[in-house]
């Protein structure tokens, strides 16, 4: 009986995402039936792979303990290089985002090797990567290479499902699904991911294992710099043309996005299709706030308050787990 207990309440929370979603989605598509359309999903999910790339991002970093504050201003930086040099001069600016990565990697190694707080590292670092994009690009500008635009605004064919016919699925949803499904499965299917978050669950016994923490660091680091550079690519597909300050709120959305999702702030615990199922909840908490007439200024309250009853759920169904 306990057993089955707690089978239930492990799978209420990896539901809980989901279900989150669901009640954001349901009362959109009451008050606006077009919504359920493909055209009205295609603009809830408009902005959701850049928010779900860089909630990745964000994860890769909680993964090992830390907390990264820069997210926001690298992908508002990853725009600035994009729209100055990918159309004229790819070369020269493929170059310079490789380098972002590295140097995201190198800002693992320096919290490492220094045993430095990850908060205020990387909040120097997001006055680093603004003052660059500033520097690059003062006013808003530049251009997305016309194959970026193309990709970001792809137009899927109708998928034939049995006993339904064809539905037209959006491409910001399948991009979220791959996402999802890729990260999940290399992070929490496969033996090296085992050992990445492991270094966030119990870093002793993994560097007892014979496993390199510094190694382990950069790796986590890299790889949250490379999501950041998809992420700064994909929104700026969208946009059409950069600004330095175009993702200062990604900051907050991939914690909120990692923590939706299920992810926890020590002990390694995240889940990369709970996070990007967070980051489609942000995305279409914005178009449900914006129904019930909830001014701009009060919607990060709002979303800022629907963070807190999910945790609420979610420590309820732990507590009641732990009885």
């Amino acid at each position: 009986m306990n057993a089955a207990l707690l089978l239930n309440r492990d799978l209420l929370r990896r539901i809980l995402p989901g279900v989150t979603l669901a009640i954001l989605l349901i009362p959109l598509f009451i008050m606006k039936p077009i919504t359920m359309t493909g055209f009205g999903l295609t603009l809830i999910f408009q902005y959701a792979v850049p928010i779900a790339l860089a909630t990745v991002a964000q994860m890769f970093v909680i993964a090992v303990n830390d907390l990264d504050l820069s997210i926001g201003a690298f992908v508002g930086l990853v725009t600035c290089i994009a729209g100055l040099y990918l159309p004229t001069e790819p070369m020269t600016g493929i170059v310079l985002l490789l380098l972002c990565i590295v140097a995201y990697a190198a800002v693992g190694a320096l919290i490492h090797l220094r045993n430095l707080p990850s908060i205020v590292v990387t909040l120097g670092m997001s006055f680093v990567w603004a003052g660059l994009a500033v520097l690059l690009l003062p006013t808003p500008g530049g251009k997305s290479p016309d194959w970026l635009h193309g990709l970001m605004n792809l137009k899927v064919p109708p998928i034939p499902f049995p006993f339904i016919g064809p539905v037209m699925i959006p491409f910001p949803i399948i991009a979220a699904l791959v996402i999802a499904v890729l990260v999940q499965a290399a992070l929490m299917h496969s033996s090296y991911g085992a050992v990445l978050r492991g270094s966030g669950g119990n870093a002793k016994a993994v560097a007892r294992a014979g496993w390199s923490l510094l190694k382990i660091k950069m790796v986590m680091f890299g790889l949250a710099g490379t999501f950041g550079v998809l992420s700064g690519l994909s929104l700026i597909g969208l946009t059409t043309s950069a600004d330095a300050h175009i993702a200062d709120r990604y900051t907050l959305y991939s914690i909120a996005g990692v923590i939706l999702g299920g992810g926890a702030f020590i002990g390694g615990i995240v889940s990369p299709a709970g996070a990007v199922l967070g980051a489609l909840t942000l995305a279409s908490a914005g178009w449900l706030l914006g129904f019930l007439h909830i001014s701009p200024d009060w919607q990060i309250g709002a979303q800022g308050a629907i963070l807190i009853v999910v945790l609420t759920l979610r420590a309820l169904i732990s507590r009641g787990a732990s009885r």
